[in-house]
């Protein structure tokens, strides 16, 4: 479509992506692949849900992000209690790989073969430190399947966490003038 208005052609796209948020596996990022488009990944870390801080056994704490936009962290939502029981899960089965959740998490992006790279946000030394390690992680096919058991492929845990939701693609906003 590009080539026929004489634009240039899409060469990446920023989607949400996370072992939590993973409905564009159904369709974003294959058609990316499929058309040789770049997958630069945000919010790897499910907005600080995947870095070990949200665990059933503590206080979920209080951040200014969960003051900005309380949806995505707020317990009282099913959706918010599904990450929490994930991200435990994940936690386990990190630990039991060897590896920190963190590592777990950053490499679970990059294995998916649509990804150029996630945006990391680290704020400090410590922060980067703890992330860098996941580069060098190969995920086995075995613990792959291990985690699409607690977060199954496809799947956002939380359809708040999905990013904009374009109002003129709502089911609402397709019907057919009557």
């Amino acid at each position: 479509m590009a080539a026929r208005r004489g634009r240039e052609r899409f060469v990446c796209e920023q989607p949400p992506y996370s072992i939590l948020v993973r409905g564009v596996e159904n369709d974003v990022l294959p058609t990316c692949r499929r058309h040789g488009i770049g997958v630069i990944a945000w919010s790897p870390l499910a907005g600080g849900w995947l870095t070990g801080r949200y665990r059933k056994d503590a206080e979920v704490p209080e951040t200014h992000r969960a003051q900005r936009i309380p949806a995505r962290y707020d317990m009282s939502l099913e959706g918010n209690r599904r990450k929490l029981e994930a991200a435990d899960a994940l936690a386990k089965l990190a630990g039991d790989a060897g590896m920190s959740l963190i590592e777990l998490a950053l490499a679970f992006v990059l294995s998916h073969p649509a990804v150029t790279a996630p945006i990391i946000g680290p704020r400090t030394m410590e922060q980067l430190e703890s992330q860098l390690p996941a580069a060098d992680r190969q995920l086995s096919d075995e613990l792959l399947d291990q985690i699409d058991e607690i977060a199954p492929p496809g799947v956002t845990l939380n359809p708040v966490d999905g990013g904009y939701q374009n109002p003129a693609l709502a089911p609402a906003a397709r019907r057919q003038p009557r």
